[in-house]
């Protein structure tokens, strides 16, 4: 408003910029509240006055024009501030409500389960989002460590809630069964129930103790990485690889347990494929192995937070693929 100002007053009346003005009161509309929108609106109608009896216009219709014009504006804009304030209070409010069902779904895990520190990155591929289809648990239950981790098929609130039926059934089956297959077989009928085969959950439960070391039920999932004391990397893969979760009214076999060892000083990073599918602009996978030297850090959650920071630097850019990684070190 005060550039339109000069330039009318140096260029006088004919060049006829006095209904610029009203582009002040219409963008504070698109920022301000109502009140700052009306005091601007109010400003600008005494500086389209003032010029207007500077430049004699109020002798001719052209005057009163641009006032009308700039008063209109202001009014419109108004209208809109209040709108667009009560739809901002409503998203704050549906905001609120998703971090609660955020938390209820995807909770914190416990920095120290069992023998076990954990840490837990989890990165969505849609935008203003937390959660999406990858899942992950931690249960510290009587006979180990127990987890899960797994990866929905599609996107949005279908998989929102299928992971909900999955990791409701795991943490009441963590928690009842003695034996990490009935832990599996339970979450596997409450999957084909709730899928009824129309889509499919890939999974990996295990269950990691001092005496048997870590044990694994894959579901068709792709295999964790085991970072060995002394820095060697391996992924371990189960002799036989089973359906996915959901898939099981089909009437495969289960998969069978197996397992590894997992002592002191040993790394296990579970994950879902939105890390090792990661792309970099030219379209090469990003390779976790070589950057197993950025878990040497004590601090696990740094650890893991330098390994998620460098798989969005190999991305350069947003993710595609929702990306979850669970990091357990056994501890002292």
């Amino acid at each position: 408003m005060t550039v339109i100002a000069l330039v009318d007053v140096a260029a006088g009346s004919g060049v006829g910029l006095l209904p610029m003005v009203s582009l002040g009161p219409a963008f504070a509309c698109l920022t301000g509240g109502w009140r700052r929108t009306a005091a601007v609106g109010v400003l600008a109608l005494a500086l389209c006055a003032a010029l207007g009896l500077y430049d004699g216009l109020f002798d001719e219709r052209r005057g009163f024009t641009a006032v009308a014009s700039v008063a209109g504006v202001t009014i419109a804009g108004l209208a809109a501030t209040v709108i667009r304030q009560r739809r901002e209070s409503e998203l704050a409010n549906m905001r609120s409500i998703a971090e609660v069902a955020q938390r209820v779904l995807l909770r914190p895990v416990p920095r120290a389960a069992g023998h076990l520190r954990a840490a837990v990155s989890y990165t969505s591929a849609v935008a203003e989002a937390r959660i999406g289809g990858d899942l992950y648990e931690v249960v510290t239950a009587p006979t180990g460590v127990r987890v899960i981790i797994g990866d929905v098929q599609g996107k949005g609130l279908g998989a929102v809630e299928t992971a909900a039926v999955v990791l409701g059934a795991f943490r009441e089956a963590a928690h009842d069964e003695p034996d990490l297959t009935e832990v599996g077989a339970r979450v596997e009928r409450a999957a084909d129930r709730a899928l009824n085969g129309e889509k499919f959950v890939t999974a990996i439960i295990a269950e990691i103790s001092r005496e048997r070391g870590a044990v694994f039920l894959n579901y068709g999932h792709p295999p964790p990485l085991l970072v060995r004391t002394d820095g060697t990397a391996v992924f371990p893969e189960p002799p036989e690889y089973a359906l996915p979760l959901g898939l099981g009214i089909h009437g495969t076999a289960p998969p069978q347990p197996f397992r590894v060892d997992f002592g002191p000083g040993d790394q296990l990073l579970l994950h879902t494929d939105g890390v090792t599918e990661a792309r970099d602009p030219s379209g090469t996978f990003y390779p976790l192995v070589e950057r197993t030297g950025l878990l040497k850090d004590p601090d696990l959650d740094f650890a893991l937070e330098a390994l998620h920071q460098n798989l969005l630097d190999h991305v350069n850019g947003p993710v595609h693929d929702d990306a979850a990684m669970l990091l357990l070190r056994y501890r002292a």
